[in-house]
C-alpha cells in the first residue's frame, strides 16, 4: 500500500527531483528519497497518535502553549471518511491531514485552504488588502514559495481582483485546491496506517464466561 502510495504521490504532487535522470545513480537516489520520505510520513503522523490526551480527557498544561490535540474515538475517526469536509471540520482531523500531506510534499494545497478561511473572515479593508497580497506572492504568482497547481487564468483573474481585494478574490482558486485535495489527497490519507489505526477498537479480550 505505501509503495502505491508513492507512486500516486508523484502524479500529483510536486516531483521529489525535477532533475532526476533514468540511470542507476538516480535510480538509487529516488529509492533512498522514498525511504526518507517514509521514516518521515511515519515519524510525523505518529506524532499525533503519541502525543494527543485520550477521548474526553483533554490535556492542560499552564507551562506550555503549545496546541494538544484531543485524540478521537474510533467512531468520530470513522466520520472523517463520509466526508472530507468532516475532516477539514476537526481539528485533530485536520493536524493530522496537514502532516499527511507535508509528507507529500503537498503541504501548500491545505495552508492556501486554510489561509482563504481566514481571508474570508476579515472585516478590516486594509487588512482585506494586505493579506489578499500575502496570499498572492506565498501562493499565486509565478515560482511563489508555495505556488499551488492551478490555471493560467484563474492566477490572471485573481491578479486584477487583488487590485481591489473582497472577500471573494480567492473563491474560485480555493474550490479547486479543494477539490484537487477531496479527489486525491483524501482517498490517500484515509487508506494510510496512520488513519487505519485511529479508527480500530481497543484490542481488548473478551472470553465469554461460562456459567
Amino acid at each position: 500500500m505505501q509503495s502505491a502510495m508513492f507512486l500516486a504521490v508523484q502524479h500529483d504532487c510536486v516531483p521529489m527531483d525535477k532533475n532526476a535522470g533514468s540511470g542507476p545513480k538516480s535510480e538509487e537516489k529516488r529509492e533512498k528519497m522514498k525511504r526518507t520520505l517514509l521514516k518521515d510520513w511515519k515519524t510525523r503522523l505518529s506524532y499525533f497518535l503519541h502525543n494527543s490526551s485520550t477521548p474526553g480527557k483533554p490535556k492542560t498544561s499552564k507551562k506550555s502553549k503549545q496546541q494538544t490535540f484531543i485524540k478521537p474515538s474510533p467512531e468520530e475517526a470513522l466520520l472523517w471518511s463520509e466526508a472530507f469536509d468532516e475532516l477539514l471540520a476537526s481539528k485533530y482531523g485536520l493536524a493530522a491531514f496537514r502532516a499527511f500531506l507535508k509528507s507529500e510534499f503537498c503541504e501548500e494545497n491545505i495552508e492556501f485552504w486554510l489561509a482563504c478561511e481566514d481571508f474570508k473572515k476579515t472585516k478590516s479593508p486594509q487588512k482585506l488588502s494586505s493579506k489578499a497580497r500575502k496570499i498572492y506572492t506565498d501562493f499565486i504568482e509565478k515560482e511563489a514559495p508555495k505556488e499551488i497547481n492551478i490555471d493560467f487564468q484563474t492566477k490572471t483573474l485573481i491578479a486584477q481582483n487583488i487590485q481591489e481585494a473582497t472577500s471573494g478574490c480567492f473563491t474560485t482558486a480555493q474550490k479547486r485546491v479543494h477539490s484537487l485535495m477531496e479527489n486525491n489527497s483524501y482517498p490517500r490519507f484515509l487508506e494510510s496506517e496512520f488513519y487505519q489505526d485511529l479508527c480500530k477498537r481497543s484490542q481488548i479480550t473478551t472470553d465469554p464466561h461460562t456459567t
